[in-house]
């Protein structure tokens, strides 16, 4: 994966909450940069410009140059953690962690499913349980996506983890028996048919007790 992609960071000093607000009133937004070792960063990001990004990018499994103020190289990342406000599409925190090039990470990757499964022609239904799969790999390895080709599976089939081909150096981290994706038969709703309540009940006798006390007493 290219890792040009890049985006400035300021120096902050934690305030709390109160200094996260006035950085929002001004359009920008906090973020920490942890890991590799190193004592974590307090920065601080234009809101506008890490939106645009965020939108443009698969924001999981995406290196970041991170442009900090005062370095003189930019630092190589992946976004941990993006807090967003509740009820409006707006950023309020990102977390950076710092990677090193000779270290595996763990990080989700998106799979993209190819073609028309031909179950699905038949009437059958996709079922995709699995939409993102954890990998490790080293950084330079990290794979955009994982790409699954559909167009052979029958009503009935399934593909499973095991069948999925990944590039090399790359270790996928889920059972390699999960199923990823099936054709199922369609779910038909069956009409219920209401008990019949028409037909007659059967014939009480009463005093059948009484007939039989009479023929005792008859007797003798």
């Amino acid at each position: 994966m290219a890792t040009d992609v890049r985006l400035k960071a300021g120096l902050r000093e934690p305030r709390g909450k109160g200094g996260a607000r006035k950085l929002r009133a001004v359009g920008e937004i906090p973020a920490v940069l942890y890991g590799a070792g190193a004592e974590p960063q307090s920065l601080k990001l234009n809101a506008h410009d890490a939106e645009l990004l965020f939108r443009s990018i698969s924001v999981d499994n995406t290196l970041i140059n991170l442009e900090v103020e005062g370095e003189k190289a930019a630092v190589v990342t992946l976004v941990r953690e993006i807090q967003t406000h509740p009820a409006r599409a707006q950023l309020l925190h990102v977390d950076f962690f710092r990677i090193q090039m000779d270290v595996e990470v763990e990080l989700e990757v998106p799979l993209h499913v190819e073609g028309t499964a031909a179950g699905v022609k038949d009437g059958g239904v996709l079922d995709q349980p699995i939409h993102d799969l954890p990998v490790r790999c080293l950084p330079a390895d990290i794979p955009e996506s994982i790409h699954l080709d559909v167009s052979n599976l029958n009503i009935g089939d399934s593909l499973r983890v095991k069948d999925l081909a990944v590039p090399k150096g790359v270790t996928i981290l889920l059972d390699g028996d999960r199923t990823i994706v099936s054709v199922q038969v369609p779910t038909k709703l069956e009409e219920v048919v209401a008990p019949d309540t028409t037909q007659a009940e059967p014939e009480v006798i009463e005093g059948g007790e009484k007939g039989e006390e009479a023929e005792g007493e008859g007797e003798g």
